[in-house]
């Protein structure tokens, strides 16, 4: 399975990078929003994208709702990654379409559990 990484933050790309290449994905990663589409186009489609809720130029928000808006994409479960812990802000990455959402600080066992209510199949 492939999983696309947006995040500007570099020690959280790598964290999220370790854990999901420990629960059996080939990750790729983005820097910003702009970078995350760019990726998913070259890319062709991957079986998860998990993104932080603000980066600059495009943030999270925006990125889900550019990969909602393009049918391509219908299948791709996405989750938005925050400390934003306003529920209200919660509702609107759910309604922007994003699949989950995953509080920081978080665990492997917390992603590990997001993604097994998305249904993906974990080594």
């Amino acid at each position: 399975m492939r999983a696309l990484v947006v995040d500007d933050s570099r020690v959280m790309r790598a964290l999220l990078v370790r854990i999901l290449t420990e629960l059996g994905f080939e990750v790729e990663v983005a820097r910003d929003g702009r970078e995350g589409l760019d990726r998913l186009r070259e890319l062709g489609t991957v079986d998860l994208a998990v993104v932080d809720w603000r980066m600059p130029g495009m943030t999270g928000i925006e990125f889900v709702m550019a990969v909602r808006g393009d049918h391509a994409y219908d299948e791709v479960p996405v989750i938005m990654v925050s400390s934003e812990t306003d529920p209200s802000q919660l509702a609107r990455a759910l309604a922007a379409g994003a699949n989950e959402y995953v509080m920081k600080p978080f665990t492997k066992d917390v992603i590990r559990g997001k993604l097994e209510m998305l249904g993906l199949e974990l080594a």
